[in-house]
């Protein structure tokens, strides 16, 4: 039994269970090659027992783990670490501001309590005493024992939308307009914004991570478009710049300004190709000619206010940018793997990588120019949101992690359990597993961090939001390890300390006063739905998913839904509503070798929920011209979705104008043109952002949504006891 101790004790599971009821053991091979990843050697039973009795010899000698969770609506000496102190220790914190706060350990009785030291009169331990924040505490116990611990000091709740609202769910890649460069940019993203707050009342426009790609090698194939393995999740990509609107572009004369001219024409080439003769978005293309266009910019002086405003952001981002940069521009030069730079270089902090960051000073200040006009115009889309009465904004997506060959796993390496990646189990509907390609996050050195890495993502990425969307945010909570060149079925599940994860997100959300939402889909541990919503963060709920499973497994009443969600049709990863309704998703899984069971049998299935659904929105009356026709079907499926509780309502964008082709297809790679496709109308024709705005489709659709609004507004306004007609 010392194994599974060993294990426990690190968090490192031996079991897990798919289902109520059924416990799955994992192997002892992939337990030993988790601790090995946590720098524990558990390679036989003598280096097992020794293990096991150094790490219980040191909880039982600590006298506080590296971090600790304070909650402010609550005395500090109630945190379970602080409560649990000798009796007559005295803890003082030293908060972010520079205050300092004392107070001696009651004792437990007066006959066994120590004679109390000359001590300053405690200041208050609730949350007059304690500003939010992450400080300094230092405890000493009687018998002289000192120990020092990140505290961490987070409001309980993330705030929640005052009121009920939707809004547009998009991936900017798909949204061209007439002055994009072949894929969408954050010139568009203001315009929907602007055009979305202003015409059709949205509260919000939620994105696809922005975060920087592993740029493709110069010669050979192209590189992953997907924005859920990126190479940074810290810095957005440079990619989604308008050029045009960068304030040095209207400086450009002579030759460059021709050079840029010539650019132009050929951007505006790739994005023609999208849009009348059917190709996909190629992103490598759009970013050589951004990449040669910005190059032309980074000649131009910035003028002194500008210069100023550079110079604040470098001063403000430090050495993660720094390091950001320096591993674009070693990039340039070795590859855009670290883990074949030469072995001088893997070390970000070498002697020989510093050489390297001089003698690439001007690369890396290239780099370092990209992020802060990409920050600049993520700036303006969010200001423009808001000015167009949007309460929320800009909504961000956080990817579960970064490629292993990226930017954050070199520059944060030690933070990263080596030899590891994240996947998933298997399920109901994947017998053999998932493995995503991702390097975990080692838990030991977050905590010993204070969740530093952790913290400046989640701050870097509310800059300029009013909502981040967790993607699998079941990872809070524990991830899914498996080993180098194993199968995904020889993984464990490592967990993380769900308490401290969920504070940084409320401090940092508090801070930024944004909300958090986290999709919460599929197989979810007993309990984190519940822990998730006692801290304010919204869970994802998607209507085809909502029955009820518990009783007759009919779709669940829209009353039953739950409150603190963002209700959707459909979402990213998951067939278009249009072709739900058709079963075209059937016959494309099809014909991609994708079923797993007989073509018949999937239709039927694939019918009858649609029939179910269907016949409960007649019985509702919510589609009073009956079945038949797709844009009512549709506009009913959203009807249901104002008639429940839910907090916040997503309109898959590509929904309005009756897309019929998603935008990834899980279980694909090169099969399915994945995070390629451009928005498009019912015959596959792309649509522009231009046309978005004058298409009579989404304009009866987005009906749906001022009818809500007003059916609201009435049931506000009514007397007690009244209902809305």
């Amino acid at each position: 039994m010392a194994l599974p101790r060993l294990a426990a004790s690190y968090g490192v599971a031996t079991s897990y269970s798919p289902s109520p009821g059924r416990t799955v053991p994992v192997s002892d091979a992939a337990v030993v090659a988790a601790l090995a990843a946590l720098g524990v050697d558990a390679s036989g039973p003598e280096a097992i027992r020794a293990a096991l009795a150094a790490r219980e010899a040191h909880l039982a000698e600590r006298l506080l783990p590296p971090t600790v969770v304070a909650w402010t609506d609550e005395p500090l000496s109630e945190a379970a670490p602080l409560a649990g102190l000798p009796r007559g220790t005295r803890v003082r914190v030293e908060t972010e501001r520079g205050e300092v706060i004392e107070w001696t350990a009651p004792p437990a009785d007066a006959a066994a309590a120590p004679a109390p030291a000359p001590a300053p009169a405690p200041a208050p331990e609730g949350p007059a005493g304690l500003p939010p924040g992450v400080h300094l505490l230092v405890v000493r116990s009687p018998d002289g024992r000192r120990a020092e611990a990140h505290l961490i000091a987070a409001p309980r709740r993330i705030k929640t939308p005052p009121r009920r609202t939707h809004g547009l769910l998009v991936q900017l890649y798909s949204l061209l307009s007439r002055d994009s460069w072949g894929m969408g940019d954050l010139g568009d993203l203001a315009e929907l914004a602007a055009w979305s707050g202003n015409a059709l009342n949205a509260g919000f426009v939620q994105v696809n991570p922005l975060h920087a790609a592993v740029p493709s090698p110069p010669e050979g194939p192209g590189g992953d478009p997907s924005p859920y393995r990126p190479s940074s999740r810290r810095f957005p990509d440079p990619v989604h710049l308008r050029v045009e609107a960068v304030p040095e572009f209207a400086r450009l004369t002579g030759d460059a300004r021709d050079r840029a001219d010539a650019l132009r024409r050929r951007a505006g080439a790739l994005r023609e190709g999208v849009l009348r003769e059917g190709r996909l978005i190629d992103r490598d293309a759009v970013w050589a000619l951004k990449r040669e266009a910005l190059e032309l910019l980074h000649e131009v002086p910035l003028g002194p206010g500008r210069r100023a405003d550079y110079h604040a952001f470098l001063a403000e981002q430090g050495a993660a940018l720094e390091d950001h940069a320096t591993w674009y521009a070693l990039a340039e030069v070795h590859g855009p793997d670290w883990h074949s730079w030469p072995a001088a270089l893997r070390d970000p902090s070498s002697p020989a990588t510093a050489r390297a960051r001089r003698e690439l000073m001007d690369r890396v200040d290239f780099h370092c120019r990209l992020a802060w006009l990409t920050d600049a115009q993520l700036s303006a889309a969010q200001r423009t949101a808001r000015d167009a009465g949007m309460d929320i904004g800009l909504v961000h997506d956080l990817a579960v992690g970064v490629h292993p060959g990226g930017a954050d796993a070199w520059a944060q390496q030690d933070h990263f359990a080596p030899r590891m990646t994240v996947g998933a189990p298997p399920d109901a509907f994947n017998a053999r597993g998932q493995d995503w390609g991702l390097p975990p996050w080692r838990p030991d050195r977050l905590a010993e961090s204070g969740y530093a890495p952790y913290r400046a993502l989640v701050r870097g990425l509310l800059r300029h939001a009013g909502a981040l969307r967790i993607d699998h945010v079941m990872g809070l909570f524990r991830l899914w390890w498996v080993p180098e060149g194993r199968e995904p079925t020889e993984g464990t599940y490592v967990h993380y300390d769900a308490e401290a994860m969920l504070a940084v997100l409320a401090l940092e959300a508090d801070r930024a006063d944004a909300l958090v939402i986290g999709e919460d889909l599929g197989t979810v541990e007993p309990g984190v739905r519940e822990t998730l919503r006692e801290h304010g963060v919204l869970g994802t709920s998607v209507l085809w998913f909502e029955r009820d499973w518990a009783g007759t497994g009919r779709p669940l009443p829209a009353e039953a839904w739950r409150t603190d969600c963002v209700a959707t049709a459909t979402t990213h990863d998951l067939p278009p509503t249009a072709a739900r309704l058709t079963g075209e998703h059937v016959q494309l899984r099809h014909e991609l070798g994708l079923l797993t069971r007989p073509l018949a049998e999937e239709r039927a299935e694939a019918a009858l929920d649609v029939r179910e659904w269907l016949g409960l929105l007649c019985r509702l009356g919510m589609l009073p011209g009956g079945t038949g026709c797709e844009e009512d079907e549709i506009r009913a499926l959203h009807r249901f979705l104002l008639a429940t509780p839910a907090r916040m309502i997503g309109v898959w964008l590509p929904d309005a104008v009756g897309d019929r082709r998603p935008q990834n297809l899980p279980g694909t790679w090169d099969q399915y043109p994945n995070w390629r496709l451009p928005v498009a109308d019912a015959t596959g024709r792309p649509v522009t952002l231009e046309d978005l705005a004058a298409s009579p489709r989404l304009h009866a659709f987005m009906a749906v949504f001022r009818e809500g609004a007003e059916s609201d507004a009435t049931a506000r306004t009514a007397p007690p006891g009244a209902r809305p007609v």
